[in-house]
């Protein structure tokens, strides 16, 4: 009898060529990525911030959030000047916020001199400049937009009529120094905590958009409170603040990085099961 014949090897058989492992497709699949990221990052929260700002500003939710507020403080604004709001959530947090970012600039200092930190460095980096831009942003718009204080209307107890961003005002009536909200941009600012975090230690980036989102909300409900900003004043905030996150994680770094710690973290477990070695892969990803 004829011994079974010995199977026939191909020039890719071998440990040189291992099995295909289904989660290197992620890195071939990049741009696809890259498209994703940015449709959950900017074009999602573009389109609810368009809805939301046709819904406040005109269908009037602004002005039915407001008359709800005022009722229910008895038809003034009795917070307007109370400890909470007015010392405490406006002053101190202001306070706060400024310490926060002196911290981060003090960090990245530190960062610089220190070897074992270098890591840290475009991270804090970004952190520092993505909240100041955010913060700057909203101060500057804020200097040549024209929108009153619900405080300040005659709906409220004031001596102005309301006038919607675009409307134009009287001959001689003074200008509105009130839009966007600029307290709450001291919060919301912090939103940039996301992408710092996305990029030195990814499993904590919820925390810190936790941290943004709920710190904004504070500033500006607190503002709403009392009668200092509508509630579409905040909603500009946040969206200039995220944009102005986004767009600086953007200039940090960059389409071709945007994954990266994910792809890294796919070729490890892809290593695990027998796939080209992390090592060689992590040249192409340079």
């Amino acid at each position: 009898m004829k011994s079974p014949a010995a199977p026939k090897h191909s020039m890719h058989s071998g440990p040189s060529w291992p099995a295909h492992h289904p989660g290197l497709d992620r890195i071939a699949g990049a741009a696809a990525r890259d498209e994703s990221f940015y449709f959950s990052h900017f074009w999602l929260p573009l389109l609810a911030f368009a809805i939301l700002a046709v819904g406040l500003m005109l269908l009037h939710g602004d002005v039915w959030v407001a008359d709800r507020l005022y009722a229910w403080q008895g038809h003034r604004w009795a917070l307007k000047d109370a400890f909470a709001t007015q010392t405490l959530i406006h002053i101190g947090g202001r306070d706060l916020s400024t310490a926060a970012w002196l911290a981060v600039a003090v960090a990245w200092l530190v960062a610089r001199l220190r070897t074992d930190l270098a890591h840290l460095r475009k991270p804090l980096a970004y952190l520092l400049l993505a909240t100041l831009l955010a913060t700057a942003g909203v101060a500057w718009i804020k200097s040549w937009s024209n929108m009153d204080c619900p405080w300040d209307l005659l709906r409220y107890g004031g001596d102005r009529p309301y006038i919607g961003l675009l409307g134009l005002r009287p001959v001689g009536l003074s200008r509105g120094v009130c839009f966007p909200a600029g307290h709450a941009s001291g919060g919301y600012a912090w939103m940039a905590l996301y992408f710092f975090f996305l990029a030195a230690r990814p499993k904590l980036r919820w925390l810190g958009l936790a941290i943004g989102v709920g710190s904004g909300l504070l500033f500006g409900v607190s503002q709403q409170l009392r009668g200092a900003h509508f509630l579409s004043h905040d909603l500009w905030t946040v969206a200039i603040c995220w944009m102005s996150a986004l767009g600086m994680y953007r200039v940090f770094w960059g389409r071709d990085r945007v994954h990266e710690r994910a792809d890294v973290a796919v070729l490890e477990r892809a290593e695990v099961l027998g796939a080209q070695p992390l090592a060689a892969r992590r040249q192409d990803l340079a």
